[in-house]
């Protein structure tokens, strides 16, 4: 019958989903137990590690607190990535373009990337001001580095012989570049985007540690000043949350613009799948 048919497709597709997701579950949910019961069997002080019940006890107290900081921190993760999206790519193509700016920029970018982001927030502050204008750059100098880096990559893989292809059919260097060379690169900037939005929010975040009285970042300090452990726990959690769903948030682009050869090609190049 039809009805049975649907359901048994329906079971057939959840079923390897199970098989997959099952197991990583059950793994956090043995940990999670295994932690609690440690703190209650070794009476280990909850400003030592706090066990998993006292953390969301903690953020439970005030919940608006959390979820308004955290949407500050969002704003400068998501204004300094895109920023960063908005420079890197152009740069990335000017790298590949033209050899000048390969020998002038690309060493500039490797020694900026070696400088601790930490020792650039002081000096951002001040051109920036207290503002969320300093933790929005500090995002997008954190995040710019593996953004240029992966589209230079993608661009230098075209295969010559697609290039030499579309010139023989007559294809203009910008026909060339967009339905050729961009596209091949594709999967490797998303994979610098993926590296670049979890950077980001480290970025924010460190801006907020330097100055700033809202954000996520001074949660931390606020918790840490005050010994309260469990809030520092909780806060550091929401940062991961909010880290992995970004990052998933742009594989989920990825998938939706990508066509699966494509993925697959960058699945297999850079080791991140969806």
């Amino acid at each position: 019958m039809p009805g049975s048919a649907q359901s048994t497709g329906a079971v057939t597709t959840i079923a390897p989903a199970a098989r997959t997701y099952a197991p990583i579950v059950l793994a956090y949910v043995l940990v999670l137990v295994a932690w609690e019961l440690a703190g209650s069997v070794f009476h280990v002080p909850k400003y030592v590690l706090p066990a998993p019940s006292q953390i969301v006890a903690a953020l439970a107290k005030n919940p608006g607190m959390l979820f308004g900081n955290g949407w500050v921190t969002l704003q400068e993760v998501l204004a300094g990535f895109l920023i960063g999206v908005v420079v890197s790519i152009p740069l990335g193509v000017a790298i590949v373009s033209w050899r000048a700016v390969d020998r002038i920029v690309y060493p500039f970018l490797v020694a900026f990337q070696a400088v601790p982001k930490v020792a650039l927030a002081p000096i951002l502050v001040v051109w920036f001001g207290f503002g969320p204008g300093s933790k929005v750059t500090l995002g997008f100098v954190t995040a710019m580095f593996p953004i240029v880096i992966n589209t230079v990559i993608g661009l230098r893989q075209t295969p010559v012989e697609m290039i030499h292809l579309m010139r023989s059919l007559g294809a203009s260097p910008l026909q060339i570049f967009m339905k050729v060379r961009l596209v091949a690169a594709a999967p490797y900037i998303f994979g610098g985007f993926k590296l670049g939005i979890t950077l980001a929010v480290v970025g924010a975040v460190v801006g907020e540690f330097i100055a700033s009285n809202k954000g996520l970042g001074n949660m931390l300090l606020a918790a840490n000043n005050a010994f309260d452990t469990p809030m520092l726990f909780g806060v550091v959690v929401f940062l991961s949350l909010m880290s992995i769903a970004l990052f998933y948030l742009v594989e989920l682009i990825e998938v939706l613009v990508l066509p699966g050869p494509l993925r697959r090609k960058g699945d297999a190049n850079t080791g991140t799948g969806a």
